[in-house]
């Protein structure tokens, strides 16, 4: 389908417009990485204002990666069953008008119920992003336009958190956090009345098949274990705890059950048959779960540990980002030489940043200093950066080229599942050994993520050696 959209359309598409629709793709992509990663700094805010405590924390990340994890590969699918342009346009429309009800939430219930909304909306735009480009750009030059997106990404890495921080800070017109949110009106609504202008019609497939069922059970099944989880651990491990995740588990079950069974599965079975795939797909949950996770608490440790302001956190951040941004372009040119013992190398240096940092809240406890801070937390981000740059690339090493579209797809999507599971689960842990103190809930912590980091290790020698040769496109 790609390949006649790309031999009937390019021909059509000027060199400026073909600019400006990779404008408008980079333009979703940069929201959907900013609102990801916003409640990192805001949520000890947001839980002031609007109650709901250590859950809301833990459901304000969870809930978007949730969604967006869950429905990315069915948003793909939609794409190519009824239209890219189609499914954008909608996707970004009903990003922005969940974005409008995050702004105006009243309750802790209505915020989190909008971010698993904005995430839903935010599956239906990602996937359309690379075939689209294909669609209207020649193939020689397509290279060009995906080398923009590494940049691109790994500025808004480093500037979301601090927009976000300093909006909150800025209190705009006495709204607090709001405008964190409301802001996507203006770039979102931006970004959509340029996509209505420049992206191409296309007609669709109305033979895809999308696995409708497959991804409810698997959203029930996520929804029902991250909840049994975040209410055991702030209410007590009451019967409710036990009997959602009994439902989750349960309904996890039946998600197997259609994987093996439905006519075009969420993941291809043949995949998972695949030793080096199924391998890295394990090890990727554990790191983005353990990133993520640790990513979270860290921001808290500022803020409650360290009385630091929103702002002041996400300047404390920035060696952080500075690592995983010089980390990922180091390893973009360094993959093919060094293959998998670049994750290797990523997984030691995250847990020697993680051992540093616990060593400095030991000795220090809250009264540690900013300037302390800057080298553990640049070690942190350079192994989230080596880690982030090739495990994924590692693991279709041996992916036959006609199941390399589904691999990547699939572990896109496990990579947001994982950030919601690591935001639930380190968050958990961080705010069960608060009692002891904010220093001491922070080594604990610490001490979670780098065990879980550690037993990683033993998976790298299950993956393929080597990335394959074009992984850049």
């Amino acid at each position: 389908m790609t390949q006649i959209l790309h031999d009937k359309d390019e021909k059509k598409v000027s060199a400026r417009t073909r600019w400006a629709i990779l404008a408008v793709v980079l333009a979703a992509d940069v929201l959907d990485l900013l609102d990801a990663t916003i409640t990192n700094i805001a949520a000890p805010t947001i839980t002031r204002d609007l109650g709901g405590g250590a859950s809301l924390v833990q459901w304000l990340g969870a809930s978007y990666a949730l969604a967006l994890g869950v429905l990315l590969v069915p948003g793909g699918r939609l794409g190519d069953r009824y239209g890219r342009r189609r499914m954008f346009l909608i996707g970004l429309a009903g990003f922005v008008a969940a974005s409008l009800a995050c702004g105006l939430a009243p309750t802790p219930l209505v915020l989190v119920v909008a971010r698993l909304v904005q995430g839903a909306f935010a599956a239906l735009v990602i996937p359309q992003g690379f075939g689209i480009l294909g669609a209207t750009w020649p193939r020689d030059q397509i290279a060009k336009a995906f080398s923009l997106f590494g940049p691109v990404m790994g500025l808004s890495a480093v500037g979301g958190p601090i927009l976000a921080g300093f909006l909150v800070d800025a209190d705009l017109a006495g709204l607090g956090w709001r405008p964190m949110f409301l802001i996507n009106l203006a770039l979102g609504g931006a970004a959509l009345i340029a996509a209505a202008r420049l992206l191409p019609r296309d007609t669709g497939d109305p033979s895809v098949s999308v696995d409708g069922p497959g991804s409810a059970l698997l959203a029930g099944a996520l929804l029902g274990l991250l909840g049994g989880l975040i209410d055991g651990s702030d209410h007590g491990w009451t019967p409710r705890a036990f009997a959602l995740l009994l439902l989750g588990s349960a309904l996890f079950a039946g998600f197997c059950h259609r994987q093996r069974t439905a006519a075009r599965p969420l993941v291809e079975p043949s995949l998972l048959r695949n030793r080096g795939f199924t391998s890295g797909l394990i090890l990727g949950i554990l790191v983005f779960a353990a990133t993520a996770g640790l990513l979270y608490v860290i921001s808290l440790f500022f803020q409650q540990g360290l009385g630091r302001s929103p702002a002041g956190t996400a300047l404390g951040l920035i060696p952080l980002s500075i690592g995983i941004v010089v980390a990922s372009i180091a390893c973009y040119r360094l993959i093919h030489s060094y293959g998998r013992g670049l994750v290797v190398a990523g997984l030691l240096i995250f847990t020697a940043g993680c051992g540093y940092l616990a060593c400095l809240v030991l000795n220090a406890g809250t009264s540690v200093s900013s300037w302390a801070l800057v080298p553990p937390l640049l070690l942190i981000g350079l192994g989230m950066g080596t880690c982030f740059g090739t495990v994924y690339d590692i693991t279709i090493g041996d992916i036959a080229p006609a199941e390399a579209g589904s691999a990547s797809g699939s572990l896109s999507a496990v990579q947001q599942v994982a950030n919601a599971i690591g935001a639930a689960a380190v968050t958990t842990v961080y705010f069960h050994t608060a009692d002891g103190g904010e220093a001491h809930a922070m080594t604990v912590s610490l001490g979670v993520v780098a065990a879980a980091t550690v037993l990683c290790l033993p998976l790298v020698r299950l993956l393929p050696r080597k990335a394959q040769a074009d992984h850049h496109h």
